[in-house]
């Protein structure tokens, strides 16, 4: 019998009502519809433009905001409080995410607090062992958050997420507030944690190069939706879905400099009324018949999932296919 995947994400939808401001009275659909798995050990990257979802969609799994429609299963079994402690996050700024009038050892057992049952000498043993773990030195658990550098309180951050031994860890942008010269440090510690503890992560992420260092997998969310989804190195080196090409356009490179990045093809839609048909086909270039349809997540090739017709095939016989896979999908030749 098939063991199931750690994590299992089926057809998620976060829905929540705008009270006050312009929108009063309006309902958000920051996920629609999302579905993936994580198998133990392994790292899904979940990349995608600001407002997309990917934050909404972690949250969601940690159980911080319920989900409106779909399941989140853990080990096959739909995740209730008595599992959450299988789960554990890293905030993007480990400063805002550490309360400073609490001692290190405190903030590190502090799930251990709340579960209860330990003495007192018992949780400043554990935060030692877990300060050291993570790179830290014994005696940094008398000192107060305020007496580090940002790099040491992102460790103390994942020192505390291990605390309740986690099985999966949510990285929310976890190396984004930190200094250029430490943000490989806490890279290089996440990838030892996980090889010694065999940890799963989901990693949410602005930045593709640390996506292509760390995960195995990537998900590219677009307005709420995965557009597409396989191997790292497959999405990141060989994109398919129109969307993923204009992302990865926008990455900064020596051979692209900043002055010739590519403009994306208007603003993100609103996620209080959703496009019909592909949610991308307002601002895809490659637009064309077929696409006022609903586009589902079809297999393209191997292990690669695509959500757009044009490079499934599903209307192949009435739609032309895409060029070629390094065609710039900009018009008039824009960021060539």
């Amino acid at each position: 019998m098939t063991e199931p995947p750690l994590l299992s994400v089926e057809d998620v939808e976060v829905r929540y009502r705008v009270t006050s401001g312009w929108f009063g009275g309006a309902d958000v659909h920051a996920v629609n519809g999302v579905s993936f798995s994580v198998a133990e050990g392994e790292t899904i990257g979940i990349v995608g433009e600001s407002g997309c979802g990917k934050s909404t969609l972690g949250q969601a799994i940690l159980g911080l905001t319920s989900v409106s429609a779909g399941s989140i299963k853990l080990r096959g079994t739909e995740r209730d409080h008595s599992r959450r402690t299988h789960m554990q996050i890293i905030f993007q700024d480990p400063q805002s995410s550490l309360d400073p009038r609490l001692p290190v050892w405190r903030l590190i057992t502090e799930p251990l607090h709340i579960r209860g049952g330990y003495a007192r000498k018992e949780l400043i043993d554990r935060a030692t062992e877990l300060a050291v773990s993570v790179g830290l030195r014994p005696e940094h658990v008398d000192r107060y958050p305020h007496e580090f550098s940002g790099g040491q309180r992102q460790r103390i951050a994942i020192a505390r997420a291990l605390a309740v031994e986690p099985a999966l860890l949510v990285l929310d942008e976890p190396t984004s507030a930190l200094d250029v010269s430490v943000q490989a440090q806490i890279v290089n510690l996440l990838l030892g944690l996980q090889a010694e503890r065999k940890l799963s992560y989901v990693l949410i992420s602005h930045d593709v190069s640390l996506v292509r260092h760390v995960a195995d997998r990537v998900a590219v969310m677009y307005l709420g939706q995965i557009v597409e989804e396989g191997p790292a190195l497959d999405v990141l080196d060989a994109p398919k879905h129109p969307y993923t090409r204009t992302l990865l356009d926008a990455v900064p490179s020596f051979e692209r400099p900043l002055a010739s990045i590519a403009a994306r093809a208007g603003e993100l839609p609103s996620n209080r009324t959703l496009p019909t048909g592909c949610f991308y086909r307002e601002r895809c270039p490659w637009a064309t018949t077929g696409c006022e349809l609903p586009q589902l997540l079809v297999p393209a090739d191997g292990l690669r999932a695509v959500r757009c017709h044009l490079v499934t095939g599903v209307n192949e016989t009435a739609i032309p296919r895409l060029a070629s896979p390094s065609a710039s999908l900009l018009p008039n030749g824009a960021g060539t």
